[in-house]
């Protein structure tokens, strides 16, 4: 009687044209049958931003750790245009 985790990327998904949604499923497998399964999800942006007064810093998300599929569709997703777009969305909420 083998027991088994497999965790594995079910879906990835661009929400609001710069957040990426990550869905991560761990599947519990006993004897070639899946008896157990459990979900995680996280959202990437293309940066994390912070005010100083009135001086904005914007860091580019580190994505290295992701899967390489996570990372090629972020890649794809956050061109410069979609960076300054959320810089911008960010700045203006004024947080």
């Amino acid at each position: 009687m083998a027991i088994t985790k497999e965790i594995v990327i079910e879906k990835i998904e661009v929400v609001g044209g710069w957040n990426v949604q990550v869905a991560t499923d761990t599947k519990i497998i006993e004897d070639s049958q899946e008896i157990g399964r459990s979900r995680h999800r996280h959202v990437l942006q293309p940066c994390t931003s912070s005010k100083d007064g009135d001086t904005w810093t914007h860091t580019d998300t580190n994505i290295s750790g992701e899967a390489t599929e996570v990372q090629a569709i972020a890649n794809a997703v956050w061109t410069d245009t979609v960076k300054a777009n959320y810089k911008t969305f960010v700045e203006s909420q004024g947080k």
